[in-house]
């Protein structure tokens, strides 16, 4: 089997709710990128990735140039089995960790296809029939922070991250915080996230205030330094995201004791495999784990259960249904939430096949 086409398309997602974060991020509609890898054997793998504007060193439109140059290398290549692939993409052109995680993923659903198994098997085996999901409330007015909180507890959720910082005050962030507890109450974990938006005095003064609620802070800053003289000073458990996306940056967040949990996200680290390694090397560490993404549909979605069911339960904090949160559905028949969880696809591959008339015409066909 080789792979005989390239095709790639542009997608807009519209969040159902706009999507507010510190420094003026937003989520209202955002561009997707699909990615099929065809064989000369008729079997299409699918990758997704889907940057975030102004959030990591990543742009959708970023995607096709990267992809164009390493045609070379993928096109006339053995699909089955990501990692000879990857290791020659990766000589072949440094850096692009996020346009190489499409490819990535699409590599491990044709290798998962060609087995006739799902994912999650190839990758392991199945740990839980089902993982807990966070829900993500956007950074507006404390009182509307704390009606999203309710209604996605009385949907079963149990894990809430607080967006913070979108208004500029500190203050602000603490009544956030405290409207959240007080709207599910006792139990359910809560964690304030500024996504690198606070500095470490912002990110004190708010931690101190809530100390007694119960609450872990996330990335308020941008360095790894920064986060840990905010836990130092708080001693509140803290969330690594955006700085932590190599083995370096995790061992660096180990060493200064600030990694209590992490976000893994396959288009930080390049894929399912560089993902899936990090995974392993955070069993080690100790730290508790979000396997998700960093935006997306339905491929992207499936591709980061399919990692999250394969990891100890123990060890995972929770995962993300990003499909939920935009449409359109890539496909109808993927995951959704129940009961404030999830489980991977049962199908061959991803398990997931994007819907064709949604798509359209491809942007670029590579042959």
């Amino acid at each position: 089997m080789k792979v005989s086409a390239v095709r790639l398309w542009h997608l807009p997602l519209k969040s159902h709710e706009a999507y507010h974060m510190a420094d003026g991020k937003t989520c209202d509609t955002v561009e997707t990128v699909v990615l099929a890898l065809d064989t000369d054997a008729g079997v299409t793998g699918w990758g997704e990735v889907c940057p975030i504007p102004r959030y990591l060193p990543a742009y959708a439109r970023g995607v096709q140039p990267a992809i164009a140059e390493l045609a070379p290398i993928l096109l006339g290549s053995d699909p089955i089995g990501p990692h000879a692939v990857m290791s020659k993409a990766d000589a072949w052109l440094q850096g692009h960790a996020y346009a190489k995680s499409a490819i990535d993923i699409a590599l491990w659903d044709l290798t998962a296809k060609v087995a006739a198994l799902p994912l999650y098997r190839v990758l392991g085996g199945r740990q839980a029939d089902s993982m807990p999901l966070y829900h993500s409330i956007t950074c507006i007015a404390p009182d509307e922070m704390a009606r999203i909180a309710r209604e996605a507890r009385a949907q079963g959720i149990g894990q809430f991250q607080v967006k913070l910082g979108a208004s500029g005050d500190w203050q602000t962030d603490v009544e956030r915080l405290t409207e959240v507890r007080k709207a599910v109450g006792p139990g359910p974990l809560v964690y304030g996230d500024w996504n690198m938006g606070a500095t470490s005095l912002e990110a004190t003064r708010v931690g101190r205030a809530v100390c007694d609620l119960d609450i872990m802070l996330e990335q308020p800053c941008r360095t790894i330094a920064e986060c840990a003289r905010v836990r130092d000073a708080t001693g509140l458990p803290m969330k690594l995201d955006e700085a932590a996306f190599d083995t370096e940056t995790l061992l660096e967040g180990h060493a200064r004791a600030c990694m209590d949990a992490v976000a893994l996200k396959l288009s930080k680290f390049g894929g399912i495999s560089a993902c899936r390694a990090a995974r392993d090397l955070c069993l080690h560490l100790g730290a508790r784990m979000c396997i998700e993404d960093t935006w997306g549909s339905d491929i992207a979605t499936a591709a980061l259960l399919h990692l999250a069911v394969t990891t100890p339960p123990s060890r995972l904090l929770n995962t993300c249904d990003l499909s939920g949160y935009v449409g359109p559905r890539l496909d109808a028949k993927a995951p959704s939430r129940e009961g404030g969880r999830i489980a991977p696809p049962e199908g061959p591959g991803l398990g997931v096949e994007p819907d064709p008339d949604i798509l359209g015409d491809p942007d670029l066909t590579l042959e």
